[in-house]
C-alpha cells in the first residue's frame, strides 16, 4: 500500500493557488527587488511536487464519496503504531515526513480508502478465512535487553533470574537505545514484525518467563514477554479475518486497477495542460516518445 508523505501544507498551497493562474494574480510576498505572485508560487509548487500532490488530492476526493474511514479506524491504526514504536513514535513521524499526528491520520485515511476500493471485487472462501484463523496467533507484548556478545547476555540473564530489575538492567546494558530508554519495552507486536530468531523465541515464552540468550543479526537478546492477547472464537473474528485475507491478496497491479476504475467512474478531467496526462501515464509516455523522435 502506497503511503503518502507529501506535506499537507504544500497540498493546501497547491489547492489554494490552483485557480490563480492569470496574469493578475495576487501578490504573495513583496520585496524591494520585486514581488512574488500567486501565479509564480503556484508554478514553483507544481514544478516541485505537482504530480504527487495533485494525485493525492484527486484520490482523496474521488474515494471519499464511496468509501468511508471512521475516526475509530484511524485512531486504532495510530494506537497500534504507538504501541509498536513506544517512545520512538514521535521520532518516526519526523523521520517519515509527517508534521504531526493529524498529518499522519490524513495520510492513513487516504491509504485505507485505497485499500477498501482495491478489495471491493476480491472474493475469498470460508475455507481460506478458516485456514487464516487457524494459523493466526494473537499479538504479544515483550521487552528485551540487547547486547553485543553471548557472555554479556548470560551475565544479564543471571542477574534477572537472581531478582534484578529488568528496566534498570536494560538502561545499564542494552545497546538498543530506543527501547532501553523505556525499560526495554518493545510494545505489542504480531507475527512477521520482528526478526525471525527474536520472534520465534518470544512466541515460545510464557508470560514473565526470561529467555535464554537469543542471537539475531542485531546481537544477543534477553527477552521477557509481559502480556499475551487471548485468541477470540472464530465467529467473533470472522469479519476481521475476511478483510485481512482480502488485503493479503493485494499487490501494486490490483491497487492500480482499482484506482483506474474509480477515476474512470468519477469522470476525472485535468484542466492544467502540464498535468493533463497525470492519470493517463501510457499517453504521457507515448507523447514523450514522439517528442524525442
Amino acid at each position: 500500500m502506497k503511503k503518502w508523505i507529501i506535506s499537507l501544507s504544500v497540498a493546501a498551497g497547491v489547492i489554494g493557488l490552483s485557480a490563480c493562474s492569470s496574469g493578475d494574480s495576487d501578490v504573495v510576498v513583496e520585496t524591494g527587488n520585486g514581488n512574488v505572485s500567486q501565479e509564480e508560487f503556484y508554478e514553483a509548487l507544481k514544478a516541485q511536487n505537482g504530480d504527487a500532490v495533485l494525485q493525492e488530492l484527486v484520490y482523496e476526493k474521488v474515494l471519499s464519496k464511496n468509501y468511508e474511514v471512521s475516526d475509530e479506524e484511524l485512531n486504532e491504526k495510530v494506537d497500534e503504531m504507538k504501541e509498536q514504536l513506544g517512545a520512538n513514535f514521535e521520532m518516526a513521524l519526523m523521520q517519515y515526513g509527517y508534521k504531526d499526528e493529524e498529518h499522519l491520520k490524513s495520510t492513513l485515511r487516504t491509504g485505507l480508502m485505497q485499500e477498501k476500493a482495491a478489495i471491493k471485487d476480491i472474493e475469498v472462501t470460508e475455507k481460506e478465512v478458516k485456514e487464516y484463523y487457524d494459523n493466526y496467533e494473537p499479538r504479544i507484548k515483550a521487552r528485551h535487553i540487547l547486547v553485543e556478545d553471548e557472555d554479556t547476555a548470560k551475565e544479564v540473564q543471571k542477574k534477572l533470574k537472581d531478582g534484578g530489575d529488568f528496566a534498570e538492567l536494560a538502561t545499564e546494558y542494552s545497546t538498543d537505545q530506543g527501547s532501553a530508554a523505556n525499560g526495554g519495552d518493545l510494545g505489542w507486536f504480531s507475527k512477521g514484525q520482528m526478526v525471525k530468531e527474536f520472534e520465534e523465541a518470544a512466541y515460545d515464552l510464557d508470560v514473565d518467563q526470561i529467555s535464554e540468550p537469543v542471537q539475531s543479526t542485531h546481537g544477543f537478546h534477553v527477552i521477557q514477554v509481559t502480556e499475551k492477547e487471548e485468541k477470540k472464537p472464530f465467529e467473533d473474528m470472522k469479519k476481521e479475518m475476511e478483510y485481512d485475507v482480502k488485503v493479503s491478496k493485494l499487490d501494486g497491479t490490483v491497487i492500480q486497477e482499482a484506482m483506474d476504475r474509480e477515476l474512470k467512474e468519477a469522470d476525472v478531467k485535468v484542466n492544467d495542460k502540464e498535468l493533463k496526462d497525470l492519470f493517463n501515464p501510457e499517453k504521457a509516455e507515448a507523447d514523450k516518445d514522439s517528442e524525442t523522435k
